[in-house]
């Protein structure tokens, strides 16, 4: 069971959304809202085997965050609430060796590692925050693709990604939309993701992803990370018409976390951009579109940095995170700023930060034996 208290109302069910926020002088921030939810609850399996000299690890993990509103059988919140099952993970891992190959829906490689480059969720930092969007600035993703690694031991490892894209121009998670020219701003949640396109946009090519850890013993751990990402637009109101656009971007983080001393450890993470905003939980568009059809990277940043401490079976953390988006605007044909910044920012760059303190603390059961 999880209980949610906030001081205004987004109306984003458990997930707080932090892209927007209410301001006061609106009718969700005017009101305050305390929600209990179940959908939090977790249902899954892990699976080991090996066949000759391979390891073959499965793993599935689903919850019941499949939609925040009320779905097609209705009912959430009035009487019955049925909440929808949704598919977490789903991936298997190979190894032979130093050598790994991994398919299926898993943790992007963008997803900050704790140790080496494992895609379990209990080897990555996603924070220990019990909201189901965790924490502003943290660079992650749950999506589809084939990853392969190569170890050096336990101290290093090299991991490279294909992952699926997305055209994206903001618009998801409260993140704010680009503005389109107006020739072409039916595209807009058709040709590129809007934050409504679900599956129609067309990407170009899976992203490429990289990820180099070394972990020289089991206090510290740090990596490199980059990412290559390539979008195309078709222009409609172009001569001839549906002339094709196409665009490179990316971006890289430096993360790493350290124990400082027994039961304290340091984590830092930090995210650069150029066209890559969508990893930072879709706050920040990719780029945004000029009036005459081509494609304009938006530039963005993140951080997370901020500290776990040990005492016992309990955990202390507290952790900075923010977000920064850099403004891009044109002018477009009808003469008015398009581009990002000037609807959802006044025409300035934009940033989001949150600070959150938690502890968590664990209760261990001993069963009876078991014959």
């Amino acid at each position: 069971m999880t209980s949610i208290t906030r001081s205004t109302n987004p109306g984003s069910g458990i997930g707080t959304n932090f892209g927007s926020i209410p301001y006061g002088n609106t009718q969700g921030g005017s009101l305050t809202e305390s929600r209990l939810s179940i959908q939090n609850s977790r249902i899954g399996m892990r699976v080991d085997t090996s066949f000759k000299d391979f390891n073959v690890l499965g793993y599935w993990e689903s919850d019941f965050l499949g939609q925040v509103g009320n779905p097609p059988n209705g009912g959430i919140a009035v009487s019955s609430n049925p909440y929808p099952f949704r598919l977490r993970l789903y991936w298997v891992d190979v190894t032979k060796g130093g050598w790994e190959f991994l398919a299926g829906q898993s943790w992007s490689l963008m997803t900050t590692n704790r140790k080496g480059v494992s895609p379990l969720p209990g080897d990555l930092f996603y924070s220990q925050d019990i909201d189901v969007n965790y924490q502003a600035g943290l660079t992650w993703g749950r999506i589809p693709g084939f990853r392969g690694a190569y170890h050096w031991g336990s101290k290093a490892a090299l991991a490279i990604a294909l992952e699926n894209s997305e055209p994206y121009v903001g618009g998801s998670a409260g993140g704010s939309t680009i503005v389109a020219p107006a020739a072409i701003a039916g595209i807009l949640g058709g040709q590129v993701n809007n934050g409504q396109s679900v599956i129609s946009a067309a990407a170009l090519h899976p992203d490429i992803i990289a990820k180099l850890a070394f972990d020289p013993n089991p206090k510290f751990h740090i990596e490199f990370v980059g990412v290559e990402i390539t979008n195309k637009i078709a222009n409609p109101a172009s001569t001839p018409a549906f002339q094709t656009n196409t665009k490179a971007g990316g971006g890289g983080a430096i993360n790493f976390n350290v124990e400082l001393f027994k039961g304290f450890r340091f984590i830092d993470n930090n995210y650069w951009s150029s066209g890559g905003g969508r990893y930072i939980f879709g706050q920040a568009p990719d780029f945004m579109i000029r009036a005459d059809g081509t494609l304009s990277l938006v530039h963005s940043a993140s951080t997370v940095a901020g500290f776990e401490a040990t005492a016992g079976k309990t955990m202390f953390y507290a952790y900075y995170g923010g977000v920064y988006i850099g403004k891009n605007t044109a002018i477009d044909d009808t003469g008015k700023l398009i581009g990002y910044g000037p609807i959802a920012s006044d025409g300035q760059n934009r940033s989001i930060q949150e600070i959150t303190f938690g502890t968590n603390t664990t209760l261990a059961f001993r069963p009876a034996n078991l014959s």
